[in-house]
C-alpha cells in the first residue's frame, strides 16, 4: 500500500513537472528569534514587575483577614481582594496578549521580508522540518 501510494505520488510529481529541488527553501528557529527580541524581554520585564504588583493584593488581603475575626468581614475582605486581583489580572493578561501579538505579527513581517528579498519559496519553522533548508535565523533581525 505503501509502495504504490509513493509511486502515485511520483507519478504525479512527474508528469506535473513539479520537482521539490527547483524551490528555494529557509528554515527560522522561532525560539531563538523570540527570546533574542529586545521588544519581547521589554515586555516580559514589565510582565513581571505587574505580577509582582498582584502578588501585593494577595499579601495585602491575607495581613487584612489575619487581624479580622469576625466570619462575615472575612468573608467581604476575601471577596474585595478577589475581585480586585481578578479585575487587574484580566487587564494584564488582556494587555499582555495583544502586545505580544503585535511583536508576533512583527516577527512574521520581517521573516517574509527576508523570504521575498532572498526568493525563497518557503520558510519552514525549524521544528517542523527534518532535514534541509537554508537557516536564516541570524538574518532574522528584529526588535
Amino acid at each position: 500500500m505503501k509502495k504504490s501510494l509513493f509511486i502515485s505520488l511520483l507519478g504525479f510529481f512527474l508528469s506535473t513537472g513539479y520537482t521539490l529541488a527547483e524551490d528555494s527553501i529557509a528554515v527560522v528557529d522561532l525560539q531563538k528569534v523570540v527570546s533574542n527580541s529586545s521588544e519581547v524581554k521589554q515586555l516580559n520585564a514589565e510582565h513581571q514587575k505587574k505580577m509582582d504588583e498582584l502578588n501585593k493584593i494577595i499579601v495585602n488581603a491575607r495581613g487584612e483577614i489575619s487581624n479580622e475575626t469576625d466570619e462575615n468581614k472575612i468573608i467581604k475582605i476575601e471577596e474585595k481582594y478577589t475581585n480586585e486581583f481578578n479585575t487587574k489580572k484580566a487587564l494584564l493578561e488582556k494587555d499582555y496578549n495583544a502586545r505580544l501579538s503585535a511583536i508576533e505579527k512583527n516577527i512574521r513581517d520581517e521573516i517574509a521580508k527576508k523570504a521575498q528579498k532572498d526568493d525563497y519559496d518557503y520558510v519552514f519553522a525549524k521544528s517542523v522540518l527534518l532535514y534541509g533548508g537554508k537557516d536564516i535565523t541570524d538574518e532574522i533581525h528584529v526588535k
